[in-house]
């Protein structure tokens, strides 16, 4: 998908804002990576559109995420690098960033200060976490499950996607070890603070796969954030995971008959990195891009299209309701207390350390 606008004139072009967009020096064009469906479409709406209309620049949209680190190491090696800003999560920015694979940035000079001068730093706080990531949203990994489908006794524990018994018919499960590994080490036994001192053990992997294998045959694997949702919308699945926002928009703009299982929801980040390696022009031009995606501004808008934290403490205040239903977005927020009253809290560091290996022992079983 491309938006195309009319090139504004070369010179800069000042927002009221005190934001300089597009010279001479810029390129005209960029590819934007990120994950698809309604999580895309956010951005589209809240970054994209102004940000084109603003400059003129056009806009392709690529939703190649789930395959960034792979994809960019092999740019990376037949040194063409045709990315110009990609969306991952945390803990693949970590990969990113140690490989050298990322531009390190300078917060406070190369991002938009609060709208009261707090440096840029300071008001994203501790979602800062390496020198290459520059946060967009706070969101969780949770499930969704089919209302009409559960009988009388909705599930109410994460721990209830492996009672089959209870819960007859499939489930989906996203097609990596991330999320679903600790999920299945809590549910057999280990207490939360126990579970990645449990998981970086050949032992502890292998407990977490043999729970795993309790519902293997029961599973449909996903890969796109957009699976889920669709599978829980056609009744194929009884439950599944996904991102919250994803189950934001089939429940409440979808009204389909699908509620939100918050317990153990997994609290991530999304965050934007600008490969290393580009022209100029091209850096110049993602730079230009993210100081003006993640102002303060822009950071509230896009939660008027789906349902994820601004990565921002100043932005916190600006959201209000939903660009088209009109309802109060806030309540809908993975963050918000009456949601996050058992929250999973996921270790970034441990899966840039441990993801590979996982990864490779993950798809073995997968395969058996």
């Amino acid at each position: 998908m491309k938006l195309t606008k009319t090139l504004l004139a070369s010179t800069a072009l000042t927002l009221a804002a005190g934001m300089t967009f597009a010279d001479g020096h810029m390129a005209s064009e960029m590819t934007i990576v990120s994950w698809g469906g309604a999580y895309s479409n956010s951005q589209l709406q809240a970054y994209h559109k102004p940000y084109s209309e603003m400059t003129g620049v056009e806009i392709i949209n690529d939703e190649s995420s789930a395959e960034a680190v792979a994809k960019l190491r092999a740019m990376n090696e037949a040194g063409n690098i045709t990315w110009d800003v990609v969306d991952v999560t945390a803990a693949d920015s970590i990969r990113l960033c140690d490989e050298g694979l990322a531009m390190e940035i300078d917060f406070d000079e190369q991002l938009a200060p609060a709208p009261d001068g707090t440096p840029a730093s300071d008001d994203f706080g501790d979602t800062l976490i390496n020198d290459c990531a520059i946060p967009q949203i706070v969101f969780s990994t949770t499930f969704g499950y089919r209302t009409d489908m559960v009988g009388d006794t909705p599930p109410t524990t994460v721990c209830d996607v492996f009672d089959t018994a209870t819960y007859p018919g499939q489930r989906s499960l996203e097609k990596r070890p991330i999320g679903n590994m600790e999920w299945a080490l809590l549910c057999d036994g280990v207490a939360k603070a126990d579970i990645y001192d449990v998981l970086e053990t050949p032992e502890g992997q292998e407990q977490a796969l043999a729970k795993l294998d309790t519902i293997k045959d029961d599973v449909v694997w996903w890969s796109a954030g957009a699976d889920t949702p669709q599978l829980l919308a056609d009744g194929e699945v009884v439950m599944g995971s996904t991102y919250n926002g994803r189950l934001f928009s089939v429940i409440v703009e979808q009204e389909q008959p699908v509620a939100m299982l918050w317990d153990g929801q997994m609290f991530d980040l999304d965050v934007w990195i600008i490969p290393t390696g580009l022209p100029a022009d091209r850096e110049a031009r993602a730079l230009d891009y993210v100081k003006f995606a993640t102002d303060t501004q822009r950071l509230a808008d896009q939660a008027k299209y789906i349902s994820y934290g601004p990565a921002r403490a100043s932005s916190a205040p600006l959201v209000g309701q939903h660009a088209e239903l009109g309802i109060e977005m806030a309540e809908h927020m993975p963050t918000d207390p009456a949601n996050a009253t058992n929250v999973f809290n996921f270790n970034y560091e441990f899966w840039a350390d441990y993801r590979d290996d996982i990864d490779a022992k993950f798809q073995a079983w997968l395969a058996q």
